[in-house]
């Protein structure tokens, strides 16, 4: 079985392993850049500036509290070095251990796809099934002068903070940035065509706009009007700026667009078996929109592996936990189950811990939220504010499709000290429930 791979992102290179694990001859093609936009662009490079602003956050509380004396001054170029050597470090180890697994990775952009053959660099590879996990590029919406605004793609090019940031968005990439210049000194305005952060919990998102993104302005109901190099113009008037685009992805099916179907808003049709239109063809990843983030992306192409190499292997879309990476991951999810008339709602402040023990004297320690149904003791909401919250999240999330119920966590034993207070509401619903 030859296989091969078009895009090195988190779901090409998971497939390309397992594909070469299953005994199939795999060829990852990437172009650029091994790990993809998660790594060079988006995820790590948030966590990397992230790290730095929690550092920053807290060594200026620290100084007012007079433990630590010296006053400082951070340097953007040294920071936008560190996190290209981080991630240059990432990209040799998962180099590595691709091609120990069997894989031959081959660098360059695919010129042309037939029913047979993929060509590049003047070559042609053979394939019996061919994957698609060529991702997505950010979307540049047609407004007037969109060509002078930022992207996440830009951000690294930045020679330093800007004075003054627009960002044009309502969403996850919106309100990460937002957090992360607003700390490093940029006066931030978020400028939101609806609602901003409308897919969280009112209360959660409340939350997050007094503790996480205080010094952020938020406006909603917005209309962007014209972008300039030094300004944006909007329904509400000019604000003077950089401009910074977080309008959504677009997928990059050009190159396979007449082979396969493409849905209406442009990403590829796939089905429960990451199948396209044409047989011998599978996608994977953000390229196929379905949740665009990098666990989802990885499980995408492991199933699209498995079913190429003969494998029957299913993708199922419940029960996805998420996160916002902001000074407290903010961890959310949701169940498909309808709204129950006797439901519980749930919270809790957080608690004092790593990551969170100074805090207490701000009030600032996070918060957590369940809601579920309190006949059957099915949980179906549950979020999360703390240092902890992206990692028991996930493990809630199996515990639920696994048939756990709030009865279940009577003698629940945690790791101490925890800042997570999902726990602490599942042992009280089990007892008062």
């Amino acid at each position: 079985m030859k296989i091969v791979i078009i895009g090195g992102g988190p779901a090409g290179r998971v497939a390309a392993m397992e594909a070469a694990q299953l005994e199939a001859d795999v060829t990852l093609i990437e172009k650029e850049h091994i790990g993809g936009t998660c790594l060079h662009e988006g995820c790590m490079v948030i966590c990397g500036f992230n790290d730095v602003v929690k550092f920053h956050e807290d060594s200026e509380k620290f100084q007012k509290m007079g433990i630590i004396p010296q006053n400082y001054s951070l340097d953007y170029n040294q920071v936008v070095n560190g996190i290209k050597q981080v991630t240059g470090k990432i990209e040799s180890v998962l180099k590595h251990e691709t091609r120990e697994s069997g894989v031959e990775i081959v660098k360059g952009e695919v010129s042309t796809v037939n029913e047979e053959n993929v060509e590049l660099n003047g070559e042609e590879h053979r394939y019996d099934k061919l994957l698609i996990s060529t991702g997505a590029r950010p979307f540049i919406p047609p407004i007037p002068g969109a060509e002078d605004a930022l992207t996440y793609k830009d951000v690294l090019d930045l020679k330093k903070v800007p004075e003054n940031l627009n960002i044009v968005g309502s969403g996850v990439i919106a309100s990460e940035f937002a957090a992360i210049f607003s700390s490093l000194g940029s006066k931030v305005n978020v400028l939101c065509r609806g609602h901003f952060l409308r897919n969280l919990d009112d209360e959660i998102k409340d939350y997050v706009l007094k503790n996480l993104l205080n010094d952020v302005i938020i406006h909603e109901n917005v209309k962007v009007d014209e972008i300039t190099s030094k300004s944006i113009i909007t329904s509400n008037g000019e604000m003077d700026g950089l401009s910074f685009l977080a309008t959504g992805m677009i997928p990059n099916t050009e190159i396979i667009k007449d082979m396969v179907n493409i849905g209406s808003r442009g990403y590829i049709e796939v089905n429960g078996q990451m199948q396209t239109s044409n047989p011998s063809i599978y996608a994977a990843g953000d390229v196929v929109g379905t949740v665009n983030n990098t666990p989802v992306a990885r499980r995408e192409g492991l199933v699209a592996a498995r079913n190429a190499c003969g494998i029957s292997a299913t993708m199922d879309y419940n029960l996805i936990p998420q996160s916002l990476t902001l000074y407290y991951p903010v961890s959310f999810l949701e169940t498909e189950s309808e709204k129950s008339s006797d439901e519980f709602n749930v919270r809790i402040r957080g608690s004092a811990g790593p990551g969170s023990f100074w805090n207490v004297l701000d009030g600032n320690t996070g918060l957590t939220k369940l809601s579920g149904n309190i006949e059957n003791g099915e949980i179906t909401k549950a979020y999360s504010i703390s240092t902890a919250s992206r990692t028991s999240m996930p493990y809630l999330a199996k515990m639920i499709k696994d048939g756990y119920k709030t009865s279940d966590f009577d003698d629940f034993i945690e790791t101490h000290p925890s800042t997570d207070a999902i726990y602490k509401l599942l042992q009280y619903l089990a007892k008062y429930g």
